[in-house]
């Protein structure tokens, strides 16, 4: 993302706005939507609020802008899942892409797309909401790249497209979860190659 340094009349903003984001991005996943306050998320940022508004808009604005940095970042290894050239190994991908952004020692665990706002108040149901269609849309990629292997022959042709699909994202969501409670990155891919072990084959 472009490093954006310029304020209203291109006076220089004194802070790096792509930096900004990425603290931002971070203290989103360690702690949910409502469960960072503005003072804690400027303070985070090194900005003041004013300053935060004037580069981001309001905190859902800049929710919206972290989760966007979250799936070009963290979260891209399901844009190169999808291009595995097999079903099995588009699932594989998935898993063990899942696994290991969810435990890096150095991030926070877990998934900022799953745990950010499952259950909100009145002032966090668009992010609620915006988080429900950010999922959807994730399953509804991985079950077009489904249709296409049973298209190709990879996948049997009675298989489910939607059903295979739904399975994966589900089985992935569940390590984000487990991963964010403390399970270990050896045990949560023992799992997800075990899930894969039945996996319909052409």
């Amino acid at each position: 993302m472009k490093t954006d340094q310029s304020g209203p009349m291109g006076r220089p903003r004194g802070f790096d706005a792509d930096e900004a984001l990425e603290r931002a991005m971070l203290v989103f996943w360690e702690h949910g939507y409502e469960g960072v306050s503005l003072a804690r998320l400027t303070e985070a940022m090194g900005i003041s609020t004013t300053s935060m508004d004037a580069a981001f808009g309001n905190k859902e604005e800049l929710f919206r802008k972290a989760l966007e940095r979250y799936t070009e970042g963290p979260s891209a290894y399901l844009a190169r899942a999808l291009e595995e050239p097999t079903a099995l190994g588009v699932a594989s991908a998935i898993l063990t892409g899942t696994v290991q952004t969810t435990t890096r020692p150095a991030h926070p665990h877990g998934c900022l797309g799953v745990q950010s706002a499952l259950a909100a108040g009145d002032s966090g149901l668009g992010v609620r909401d915006l988080l429900i269609a950010w999922r959807n849309n994730g399953c509804s990629c991985v079950r077009e790249r489904f249709q296409r292997a049973v298209d190709d022959g990879d996948l049997p042709p009675e298989s489910d497209p939607a059903l295979l699909a739904r399975y994966v994202t589900t089985l992935a969501f569940g390590i984000a979860v487990q991963a964010a409670s403390g399970v270990g990155r050896d045990e949560l891919q023992e799992m997800a190659d075990a899930a894969l072990r039945n996996w319909p084959l052409p």
